[in-house]
């Protein structure tokens, strides 16, 4: 988001199923996000399976969820994607990389 965005969720472990994105990310975190920003908000997500199931697409229709659609593989029209992969590039050049999954976690979160 431009003037902000919300706290960095990771999947602890498993596999991130459509309804899994649904209980841990869509309800509890864009839902309230989109009351405390406006009714002119549109979300953005990024081209993965789990985010394009049709329970997800049901999931935003029912909360009245405007979204932007972006073509299937087309990695290079979504921002999500350009900015994950700027993340990347900025964990990879750090003088310590990290080393496992918690320091990855806290490096990502200490990038916001």
């Amino acid at each position: 988001m431009i003037n902000g965005g919300t706290r960095l969720h990771v999947v602890a472990s498993g596999t991130t199923t459509g309804q899994r994105y649904i209980d841990e990310v869509l309800l509890p975190h864009v839902r309230h996000f989109r009351g405390a920003v406006s009714d002119k908000f549109v979300f953005m997500n990024d081209i993965a399976t789990c985010h394009r199931t049709l329970a997800v697409q049901d999931c935003l229709d029912s909360e009245g969820i405007q979204r932007l659609v972006w073509p299937a593989r087309s990695p290079d029209l979504n921002p999500v994607e350009n900015v994950l992969n700027s993340l990347g590039r900025q964990v990879a050049g750090r003088n310590y990389p990290p080393t496992n999954k918690n320091t990855l976690i806290r490096a990502l979160r200490g990038m916001g």
